[in-house]
């Protein structure tokens, strides 16, 4: 994962971000992420979201996500790659431990730094 990353090397990226998701792979998630990166979750009580700082503040969101969910699952719509920047838009399906069901459409904005997640701000829009 070298400093700079072309397109193509961004796009093989995000499919790889998207296949641990896929997986649940809570690990290899985080180990997208740079050490001080950060996850901004699109619901919280501050304005832009709730903001996750480190390797151990994200893992513990997604352990916690995958802990309260039976399944969950995101479809990906579209992906572009402007410099430093990556958006992805996806659809989420989800069912909770507790029988709700979830459907969000969703826009993940990235921004990388050597390879590697300097921020991960997340967009939600609820279907239903």
């Amino acid at each position: 994962r070298g400093e700079v990353m072309t397109e193509q090397e961004t796009f093989a990226l995000l499919e790889e971000i998207g296949a641990a998701f896929a997986r649940h792979d809570v690990g290899a998630m985080v180990g997208y992420f740079a050490k001080q990166g950060a996850f901004v979750n699109a619901v919280g009580p501050d304005p832009f979201g709730t903001r996750y700082e480190g390797h151990d503040e994200i893992r513990s969101y997604f352990d916690n996500l995958f802990a309260a969910t039976e399944e969950v699952s995101w479809d990906k719509l579209d992906a572009r790659v402007v410099g430093d920047k990556a958006y992805t838009e996806w659809h989420r399906r989800a069912t909770l431990k507790s029988g709700e069901k979830q459907d969000w459409l969703g826009v993940d904005v990235y921004t990388f730094g050597e390879g590697e997640i300097l921020k991960k701000d997340t967009y939600i829009k609820v279907v239903g």
